[in-house]
């Protein structure tokens, strides 16, 4: 259930979030809901940015019938089950797709002069106006759960319009889902990639992708569904779902552009898309195909040297950790290593650090797994890991090509990180990456792979650990009404802090697609290795331990540093809860 409520767009913020607060707290006055619960449901819709009714019945709080009978008896209108009812395809074309899904509405019936409009909150009446302003239909609401209406839109409205035109005059009479037992034939299936509405359909999704600053985009196939996801923002929004039998010829045309073996459909592959744009610009997409149930599900990474952010300041970096970071890396010797999930912006971190390290007088080699983005003056390596070049094999390379400072895309095994120490302890400058969950837990993350402890103490400068928030959109940005003051305790702030504090959040507008973030800053926690904290690993410490010494040592953590993201009015409290953990 819970893939089908994700939004198919960016859910707007405004109303809806108006209309959530007085569902809130009519449950809460009515005891149906602790206030403790509800603020909970509160942080977690906004954090993964759906109604608050869906995540109150997805938190198991209240089913769905139950939610539903008592908005019903609340606002004294019926209630119904949208799953028992045939509704005529002339009435859903009574309200504009676009509306329905803004308002989360379902046209149900008409009755002369009357549209019957099945809705989770019959007090929103700029919803009820607006469709009646736009329909010329009086509106009678009736009540639905928040899951059923999506279940409902979902069906309803399975192809996106830009899609129809695209696939208009497109006879599929040919085309048919291969099945596994089938004997593939490349040839049909490449005749098919090769056919204009599909190329036309992917060039779609790919430039569409690029205007709407998506990070990736993910082409999904299910048994009875084929659906594509841009991530904006760090978030991950349907968009797009075509039919199903064009399933195997998408995924064909992708592969063909990214010069992999279109016949090869049991085994990984990862090749790379480049796409010319008008005015001299080139975009770099980055092709993985993976082999899944029903068929070979496609992340393609976006690659845009325009927007690489190579000026450290402009990171997001807080003053003090600019400045302790900018001193680690221009160390003549020793380890920097930066940890952090998968898209928090390591690479950006280390190939800011690299653009201000480039001088002529430094040699510097890189191995990456892949090349991101081609930096001028730079020695970069790709991985081969089938012909045996990996991260260890090319920093024994490096070692051998009087390097000044080295950059090795991620410390995965003993052997890569026994090298880099060794190169740390040995004159070079040595960057890496990591995945931690924060700084001190990198220091046993390193014993772990059986790093003796003398050696961690001995060869690492500083460890940054990092995520990135959505940034609150500008143009419409506003006081957050929600954000109430045991809320901002709860969440770490000081009561003196609290008392002179104004979050903001984003309403929803045009420049930000009805989402109310824009862009995203990252948030940084750096730990230098300082004489204390080398005592500390020395004699075994945990790393809860290491923190709480750090800490004491004046390092602002990943919590804080988020905190102090949204004192500025740069993100908001949700975005607080989803990338970082409080502080013990």
């Amino acid at each position: 259930m819970h893939d089908r409520l994700q939004p198919r767009g960016p859910i707007p913020f405004g109303e809806e979030h108006r209309v959530d607060e007085r569902i809130g707290e009519l449950l809460v006055r009515e005891n149906r809901l602790s206030a403790e619960q509800l603020g909970h449901a509160q942080r977690e819709a906004r954090a993964k940015g759906v109604r608050l009714g869906a995540q109150i019945t997805q938190l198991g709080y209240l089913d769905e019938s139950e939610l539903t009978d008592f908005i019903a008896r609340e606002y004294g209108v019926p209630s119904i089950e949208l799953e028992a009812f045939e509704i005529d395809p002339e009435i859903l074309k009574l309200v504009p797709e676009r509306l329905a899904r803004k308002h989360n509405v379902v046209p149900v019936n008409r009755a002369g002069s009357t549209l019957i409009l099945a809705t989770a909150d019959p007090s929103d009446m700029f919803a009820l106006d607006d469709i009646k302003f736009l329909t010329g239909y009086n509106i009678q609401a009736v009540v639905a759960s928040e899951e059923s209406i999506a279940r409902f839109l979902e069906q309803a409205y399975e192809d996106d319009g830009e899609l129809a035109e695209v696939m208009a005059g497109f006879d599929d009479s040919e085309i048919d889902v291969v099945h596994d037992e089938e004997q593939i034939d490349s040839d049909a299936l490449k005749g098919q990639a090769e056919e204009a509405p599909v190329v036309k359909l992917v060039n779609l999704i790919l430039t569409d992708a690029i205007r709407k600053q998506a990070s990736d985009i993910h082409v999904e196939p299910y048994e009875k569904s084929f659906r594509v996801r841009y991530r904006i923002d760090g978030v991950l929004y349907e968009v797009m779902k075509p039919p199903t039998k064009l399933r195997n010829a998408i995924l064909s045309r992708i592969k063909i552009m990214a010069e992999l073996d279109i016949a090869e459909r049991r085994l990984p592959q990862d090749g790379r898309i480049k796409l010319k744009m008008g005015r001299g610009r080139e975009m770099d997409f980055r092709v993985s195909v993976l082999p899944t149930l029903f068929g070979e599900k496609i992340v393609l990474r976006l690659l845009d040297k325009s927007n690489l952010q190579l000026d450290m300041t402009k990171l997001g970096f807080e003053v003090e950790q600019l400045r302790t970071f900018q001193k680690s890396i221009h160390q003549p010797y020793g380890m920097v290593l930066v940890t952090g999930p998968t898209g928090s912006g390591k690479t950006t971190t280390l190939y800011s650090a690299l653009s201000e390290l480039n001088r002529t007088s430094e040699n510097i080699s890189t191995a990456e797994d892949p090349v991101e983005f081609n930096l001028a003056g730079i020695n970069q390596v790709q991985m081969h890991e089938d012909i045996g070049l990996n991260f260890a094999a090319a920093l024994r390379s490096f070692l051998r090509q009087d390097p000044d400072i080295i950059m090795v895309g991620e410390i995965r095994d003993f052997e890569t990180a026994e090298i880099a120490v060794k190169a740390a302890l040995t004159g070079h400058m040595v960057l890496s990456t990591l995945h931690t969950n924060d700084a001190p837990s990198t220091v046993n993350r390193l014993l772990n792979m059986g790093i003796e402890p003398f050696l961690v103490a001995s060869s690492v400068n500083a460890i940054v650990a990092q995520r990135l928030a959505r940034r609150v959109c500008e143009n419409c940005r506003e006081p957050d009404p929600e954000a109430t003051e045991s809320d901002l305790l709860a969440a770490g702030l000081s009561p003196e802090e609290v008392a002179g504090a104004v979050v903001y959040h984003g309403k929803g507008c045009p420049a930000c697609s009805d989402t109310g973030f824009k862009g995203r800053v990252a948030i940084y926690e750096v730990m230098p290795l300082s004489d204390a904290l080398k005592e500390f690993v020395l004699n075994g410490a945990s790393a809860l331990e290491l923190k709480r010494e750090a800490m004491r040592s004046g390092m602002v953590t990943l919590r804080r540093s988020a905190l102090n993201k949204l004192l500025e009015g740069i993100t908001t409290l949700g975005e607080v809860y989803r990338v970082s953990a409080a502080d013990d």
